[in-house]
């Protein structure tokens, strides 16, 4: 990774867990909060810049793998899994991380590669039921 990528000039190109789609991410500011701007195809979300560490110390607590269990804003997320703790009110913001209504969800999917990228954690890539650990 080179130190400007991550801009909207330069943002990170990352794959699903599953390396079925392709996507970016970078790092932005909106009304005086840093957010990860994460757009797939046409569609645009909006994650609080916190996850990235918040997750990190999460993993490192949990010291084993734990299922990603992505999931759209309008479905509940599977008890135990990365989705759910990035919309549980027990997490460091309380709630979710994800911030454009309609499209909260889904964090599960797309935070996981960024962090493998950052070198922050290990990722699988099967077909489905992927987990992640800290590294």
């Amino acid at each position: 990774m080179s130190a400007e990528q991550g801009t909207k000039q330069h943002p990170w190109q990352l794959k699903t867990p599953p390396g079925t789609s392709a996507y970016e991410m970078y790092k932005d500011e909106k009304d005086g909060k840093e957010i990860i701007v994460c757009t797939v195809g046409k569609t645009v979300l909006h994650y609080d810049y916190r996850c990235i560490a918040d997750l990190h110390d999460m993993l490192k607590q949990h010291g084993d793998w734990i299922e990603l269990g992505s999931a759209d804003e309008q479905k509940p997320a599977k008890e135990g899994t990365v989705e759910a703790w990035a919309r549980s009110s027990e997490n460091p913001i309380a709630g979710w991380y994800g911030l454009k209504k309609g499209f909260r969800g889904r964090f599960g999917m797309y935070v996981p590669p960024l962090m493998e990228a950052l070198g922050l954690a290990e990722v699988e890539h099967n077909p489905r039921n992927n987990r992640m650990r800290a590294l």
